[in-house]
């Protein structure tokens, strides 16, 4: 989106990527992409390294060769490319970190600790997603940074469409990944039935199907859809009382606005970055616990969803949170660097 937003305005991007084959150049939705060869990785993993430092070397030369005003890496060894190419060339660069940067997450592998040092230290900002993920760099990595939230297409999800009859809470996240705590959510939507013997519970139907029907199994009530497509993930928000996310660690939660933004109430544990998104009056619930303290939050917000101001509020709170937002915010972010650098010079 942000991508977009910036062609929208008339900036030309180049996204650099990697792919298993030869260099290729192409142009995708008003962007170029450059797609360099993808030097093996295996003998990194296999020593326990990070292995996206071997996209460091055609990184930089790709940097070199382009001569981009900025450049704005996305992982930490896109970062250390970024941070050399600053000082090669004196152009300022920016690393906007995608997760939060946990202390075991950061010690898994050799050097990856490291190379998020180097990146920070380097480039001329770092962004978080949210105040949750800036508190985070403070804890385990010492840093001061910015926070620029992602925007959701506003266009894209909006109120409408019929709500189900049935009471029905929908969880977007990806059931199988254990962070998202899905069966919690499994477990808990089981005593919501209790009270409300005809209530649904949609999850997002992933590739490994025969995982998905072992964590539902002998739950009642309990469906798979496939939302993969935006038209059709925009329809199960719409149609859904509330949504869920049980996630104990989100470093902002996209699925949330996304919910909100089709005037839906939302359902998220008061950890990481949900509390940023849900704490207005209004929008949702939020919940500390396990599966009997989320059955209630799941309870009070189906109570809310019959709320008749529920929709535009919930609307309202989402669009704080518009992609047009987040790319004026990183422009004005890349004019304020390009700035500080001329100074300098």
């Amino acid at each position: 989106e942000l991508a977009d937003g910036l062609v929208a305005d008339g900036h030309r991007p180049t996204l650099i990527t990697s792919h298993p084959g030869r260099p290729r150049r192409d142009m995708e939705e008003g962007m170029s992409v450059l797609r360099l060869p993808r030097p093996p990785s295996g003998l990194l993993d296999a020593r326990g390294y990070e292995d996206y430092l071997t996209h460091v070397p055609l990184s930089g030369a790709a940097l070199l060769a382009s001569r981009p005003d900025v450049a704005h890496a996305l992982y930490p060894t896109d970062g250390v490319a970024a941070a050399a190419w600053s000082g090669l060339t004196g152009r300022p660069s920016l690393l906007s970190y995608m997760g939060i940067p946990e202390p075991a997450w950061l010690s898994g592998k050799r050097l990856r600790r490291r190379a998020l040092a180097r990146a920070v230290q380097g480039c001329d900002a770092v962004v978080a997603l949210s105040r949750a993920v800036a508190d985070e760099f403070r804890r385990s990595v010492g840093a001061e940074v910015r926070v620029i939230n992602p925007g959701v297409d506003l266009d894209a999800f909006t109120p409408g469409g019929e709500r189900s009859e049935a009471p029905t809470i929908f969880c977007a996240a990806s059931i199988l990944a254990p962070v998202k705590q899905v069966d919690q959510l499994v477990a808990a939507f089981a005593l919501v039935r209790r009270e409300r013997p005809g209530a649904r519970l949609l999850l997002s139907r992933p590739a490994d199907l025969a995982a998905a029907e072992r964590l539902i199994a002998g739950a009642d009530g309990v469906e798979l859809v496939d939302v993969d497509d935006q038209r059709a993930l925009r329809d199960a928000y719409r149609s859904a009382w509330v949504t869920a996310l049980a996630s104990v660690s989100e470093a902002f939660g996209l699925v949330l606005v996304e919910s909100l933004a089709c005037g839906t109430p939302a359902i998220g544990r008061r950890a990481g970055a949900v509390p940023e998104i849900l704490e207005p009056d209004g929008v949702g619930v939020l919940f500390e616990g396990g599966a009997e303290q989320l059955a209630r939050a799941l309870s009070e917000g189906l109570e809310l969803s019959l709320d008749g101001g529920a929709v535009a509020t919930c609307r309202a709170r989402a669009e704080q949170f518009s992609t047009r937002r987040c790319t004026e915010q990183y422009e004005a972010l890349y004019d304020e660097l390009i700035a500080g650098r001329k100074e300098l010079d």
